[in-house]
């Protein structure tokens, strides 16, 4: 068995207002609950709902993805919160056209096209992006957005030589 495996995590940038957004929730959840203990129960609905939304919808905001190539193909996973885990999408590098820089004039002629891009990168300033054109058999063709460290470029390099730019 002679599978290649690399593993990389990149944390996505993250947003300045989250901290400020969970404090007011939660803040605002507490507030509530104290006059719903003393008034009406419309603050009961008032400190559900934003008790709610601090519980399952911030947590969407603190993102990373990880990156697993095994033997011809790239899994993509978006981690939530450092704690729940799920798979977004599956490269197979066999049906992979083209591996550039994001910024490479090679890929012009298919963001000419407006071909749908899924993007799972970072998000920072002067991060290495490489944008892989693959044939999805759902999609067409599709353009994705990752940030592979070297050890992974060099071992896509390695079995698909010519469709790796950069």
């Amino acid at each position: 068995m002679n599978d290649t495996y690399v593993e990389v995590m990149v944390a996505k940038k993250k947003n300045p207002i989250l901290p400020v957004a969970k404090v007011f929730l939660y803040g605002l959840a507490i507030a509530c609950f104290m006059m719903a203990v003393t008034a009406s129960g419309i603050f009961f609905v008032i400190t559900a709902i934003s008790v709610l939304v601090a519980y399952f919808v911030l947590p969407n905001f603190d993102l990373e993805y990880e990156y697993l190539y095994i033997d011809k193909e790239i899994s993509i996973d978006k981690i939530m919160s450092k704690e729940k885990r799920k798979n977004v999408y599956t490269v197979d590098l066999g049906r992979m056209e083209l591996m550039a820089p994001a910024g490479s004039h090679e890929l012009d002629s298919y963001k000419a096209r407006g071909i749908r891009t899924y993007d799972f990168s970072s998000g920072n300033e002067g991060a290495n992006v490489y944008s892989i054109v693959y044939e999805s058999g759902k999609d067409g063709t599709v353009l994705v957005n990752i940030e592979p460290n070297e050890e992974m470029l060099r071992a896509i390099k390695n079995v698909f030589p010519r469709k790796v730019r950069g």
